[in-house]
């Protein structure tokens, strides 16, 4: 059976609060929490995490998508490793919120397999079971079923990077092979996808810097199989203006469409362009 929507919401969960409040400043994006029994929705632009890891029919569709937005934004085909690229950018950058924005606000961090979420990208709809999550001593949640108490916030930083690696590694597996990337540097992308999608829900709570030292914290650069670190670093603007930037660990391949206007944390991107664009953001 084809399932259109979720029914229903499932009883707030541990985790109910860092999502709401994630809507609230990112409209774009809406997570439906599902019920104990309540399948997962698919059809009519949902796809299932676990069928895009499949290699198959579902992850054609998704990537079908890419392509022809490619087309009418660009009117040029780009090649298919570029458009399996692109696909995982648009899977993993909300995925890894599911996990690090109810770490971020309020130190739980959830557990999802692929088999408990399901993705409707034109909507911006992710539906998910929740079932167990980490959290800290003292926390009020502790009590509720499925929580699993560690000792300090090394050890939930611990949990969130797990509860990434175990969501993403089936999906990397799935996109890898057509990407024609090795497994450096699909843990770079992964890496910068947990980085730059916290980092900018961080800045529209108005807490950017707090968000850029609990990634620094998260992604020293020693934690495998992740990639790199977070790369924060400053630049000075023109009127001496602090302009907070990166250092990606992996290529998005976007030059490949348009060779000069790469992504402003590229390391192709000269510190030069970095100040320009970004004060013209400012501005803006």
């Amino acid at each position: 059976m084809t399932l259109l929507t979720p029914a229903h919401a499932a009883t707030d969960s541990a985790v109910s609060a860092a999502y709401a409040r994630l809507t609230e400043v990112f409209p774009s994006l809406r997570i439906i929490e599902l019920g104990p029994d309540e399948p997962l929705p698919h059809g009519a632009g949902w796809v299932r995490t676990e069928d895009l890891a499949q290699q198959g029919p579902a992850l054609d569709a998704f990537l079908a998508w890419d392509n022809a937005q490619v087309l009418k934004d660009y009117g040029q085909q780009a090649r298919p490793d570029v458009i399996a690229s692109f696909g995982l950018h648009r899977y993993a950058w909300p995925a890894c919120l599911l996990i690090t924005a109810p770490w971020f606000l309020h130190r739980r961090v959830p557990r999802f397999p692929a088999a408990h979420v399901s993705f409707q990208r034109a909507l911006g709809r992710m539906a998910v079971r929740v079932t167990d999550f980490a959290c800290l001593p003292g926390d009020p949640a502790a009590s509720l079923p499925g929580a699993h108490v560690v000792p300090d916030e090394e050890a939930l930083r611990a949990e969130v990077r797990a509860a990434v690696a175990d969501h993403l590694q089936p999906v990397l597996s799935g996109f890898g092979p057509r990407m024609r990337r090795g497994p450096r540097a699909l843990w770079g992308m992964a890496t910068d996808e947990i980085v730059e999608s916290l980092w900018y829900v961080g800045h529209l709570l108005g807490e950017e810097r707090r968000a850029m030292t609990e990634l620094e914290e998260l992604l020293p650069g020693t934690t495998k199989p992740y990639v790199g670190r977070a790369a924060f670093r400053e630049l000075t603007g023109p009127a001496g203006e602090t302009l907070p930037t990166r250092d990606r660990a992996s290529c998005c391949l976007f030059y490949t469409l348009r060779p000069e206007d790469t992504c402003v944390t590229c390391p192709r991107t000269c510190d030069a362009d970095r100040i320009a664009r970004l004060t013209a953001t400012t501005a803006a």
